[in-house]
């Protein structure tokens, strides 16, 4: 009878993997997500089942279609709303991306960088506080503390005053976000929404397609999007870290509609409400005159415009390709598009934190910086703290601040949000930031077999994992 059972257990459980590597095969969107999802399957099995239950792609379609009705919302608002009908398409240096994302470039804007938490925090704070009609926020991660409180606070004042606030969070980024938190701004007048978790397998979808966007309007005219999210970690005070470097960029001028427009997007996605009519879309032209694009991207768009971002970024720098990243996990398009930027004698540099808040992620970085630094591409190290800003700087015209990471998750996991400007001034002060952060920096030079046992030996491994992380 023992050995009925062990043998009856063992085909129960050859049939679940074979199971699971079929609805890897059938739906993964990418050859290198399906064959991550097979070794991991094969070799680990008792680990990768019970891991593909929660991150497999098997509702994918239905997920897709649910999000697309706020995407189509999203591009009727944008065709139809006065404001942003009648928009002028700005120059052909924007135009591979505003074809990527179905949005014009915007002349007659202005842009600031907001260089770490202090700054930016006290122009969103400043913001709110001046708000005369609305406000929407949108975080990835709300924790309950110090900042936290403070955000609160200023919602609330501002909902006490009059001004319609809505506050958008993700249920994974915000797991440890606290009923009475929400509560309390709720009690006040504070609209908050997040999309609620999968009933079974439990988190499912929301493991996998997360909100991981930044962005913060105020009475449509002025607008806040880069890397920080609500936590003390981000000003600096977390217990990991004592130094937190990030990047958020303040904006105004018709660009502004283009980040509305993101957020309606989540919105509706969110609470099922359209804020097409409630929210404003005219905004005032300014004298700085900078053209700019905000690019929306997540896994429900018609083609892989987290990937393809990456790609024509390296395709249409003629000089130089500088970026900043906290998470260094490419699939094969953007680690080739890189290198052949490289070798056709771009000034590639990847800025990469020596520390990191993800070891898996961290090790895993290892096993690509090898072939890009073969081709030319310079790895530097970030020592100072963390750094977790998301940047690009394209030649002397061209600079991107948002919220998306240089990994699968980012490329085709997550709803993220770049803005991208083509101004040489703007450009100017991103060269001077990086150029900071450079001399915070270690040129990596040793190959991947130079490094101690536990990079030399794990970060093959890690690499496995790279479809997913």
């Amino acid at each position: 009878m023992t050995h009925f059972l062990s043998a009856l257990a063992g085909v129960i459980a050859v049939i679940v993997i074979a199971y699971c590597m079929y609805r890897a095969v059938m739906r993964a969107r990418t050859p290198q997500g399906a064959v991550g999802w097979m070794i991991f399957l094969g070799t680990a099995p008792w680990l990768a089942v019970p891991a593909f239950l929660f991150l497999g792609r098997n509702r994918f379609r239905e997920f897709a279609a649910e999000r697309h009705r706020s995407l189509e919302l999203r591009r009727r608002v944008a065709k139809e709303a006065v404001g942003l009908a009648d928009v002028e398409p700005g120059p052909s240096r924007l135009g591979a991306f505003s074809h990527l994302v179905g949005l014009p470039g915007t002349d007659s804007n202005d842009f600031h960088l907001l260089l770490n938490g202090e700054a930016t925090f006290e122009a969103i704070f400043d913001a709110v506080d001046e708000a005369k009609s609305y406000v929407c926020v949108q975080f990835y991660t709300i924790v309950d503390d110090e900042l936290g409180n403070a955000l609160a606070e200023r919602l609330i004042a501002a909902a006490q005053r009059g001004v319609a606030v809505r506050l958008l969070y993700d249920s994974i980024g915000s797991y440890t976000l606290s009923t009475a938190y929400l509560e309390r701004l709720r009690a006040s007048g504070v609209e908050v929404a997040a999309r609620r978790l999968a009933h079974w397998p439990p988190w499912r979808l929301q493991i996998n397609f997360r909100n991981h966007r930044k962005i913060v309007i105020v009475d449509g005219t002025t607008g806040f999007l880069g890397g920080h999210n609500v936590s003390d970690d981000y000003m600096g005070r977390g217990k990991q870290f004592d130094h937190w470097r990030d990047t958020h960029i303040w904006m105004r001028g018709p660009v502004v509609s283009q980040l509305q427009l993101a957020f309606l997007e989540d919105w509706h996605w969110a609470s099922g409400d359209s804020l097409a009519e409630p929210l404003s879309w005219r905004t005032e032209p300014q004298e700085a005159g900078m053209t700019g694009l905000i690019a929306p991207m997540g896994p429900s768009d018609d083609m892989d415009t987290g990937t393809l971002f990456f790609v024509l970024a390296a395709q249409q720098a003629k000089a130089r390709l500088w970026i900043a990243t906290p998470y260094f996990v490419p699939d094969g398009d953007v680690s080739s598009a890189l290198a052949a930027a490289a070798l056709r004698g771009v000034d590639v540099r990847v800025i990469v934190p020596e520390n990191s808040d993800s070891f898996l992620l961290w090790l895993a970085a290892f096993a690509f910086f090898d072939p890009i630094r073969k081709a030319g591409v310079k790895v530097y190290r970030y020592g100072k703290g963390f750094m977790h800003q998301k940047i690009l700087l394209i030649d002397n015209d061209l600079a991107c601040v948002g919220t998306a990471n240089l990994d699968n998750r980012s490329f085709r996991l997550n709803f993220e949000t770049m803005a991208i400007v083509n101004d040489s001034n703007f450009a100017g002060e991103v060269e001077a930031m990086l150029q900071a952060d450079l001399e915070s920096s270690i040129l990596l030079e040793r190959a991947l077999k130079d490094q101690r046992a536990i990079v030399r030996y794990g970060a093959p491994f890690a690499r496995l994992f790279a479809p997913i992380l």
